[in-house]
């Protein structure tokens, strides 16, 4: 007679609440961003510039999602210590620090940026997407590191 193995215990397996979700969901989103601020580049490059609008458009929806769910994620979870020791450890933290603050920065600039876009104010709305483009991707990017590090890598 075969032995079977028993299931796991519930406990064996995090819970899929809000708090645990919303890490995953906010690391997606971040990523998808970045993704979509990569193909919008290449548009524009490119010339293409209604591929590069509905792009940036994507982008900017998809992090206007970050930004609830991350506030939501804050609102209803305990706060999530980084468990990484040694050179690592201040690695996380500039990246997480600088993440955040030039998240906060990039707010305003990127709503200028995008408002001057769509009215086609194409002169101001390239001298100012020159510094809002690689500090957007830099806090997509910066986010999903975070991500990584704290709830994947050093868990």
């Amino acid at each position: 007679m075969r032995a079977t193995a028993s299931p796991p215990a519930p406990d064996d397996y995090p819970a899929m609440d809000l708090p645990n979700l919303l890490p995953h969901v906010n690391a997606t989103l971040n990523a998808t961003a970045m993704i979509l601020l990569l193909y919008a580049r290449v548009m524009i490059a490119h010339k293409r510039i209604e591929r590069h609008k509905r792009a940036m458009l994507a982008a900017l929806v998809v992090s206007g999602l970050f930004l609830v769910t991350y506030i939501t994620y804050h609102y209803v979870a305990p706060i999530f210590v980084f468990r990484g020791h040694g050179w690592i450890r201040p690695v996380y933290y500039f990246l997480l620090i600088s993440h955040v603050v030039l998240a906060t920065l990039a707010i305003p600039l990127i709503l200028v940026t995008a408002w001057l876009g769509l009215h086609r104010r194409d002169a101001r709305h390239r001298a100012i997407a020159r510094w809002t483009w690689p500090l957007w991707m830099y806090v997509s990017v910066t986010g999903v590191v975070v991500y990584l590090l704290l709830y994947q890598i050093y868990r």
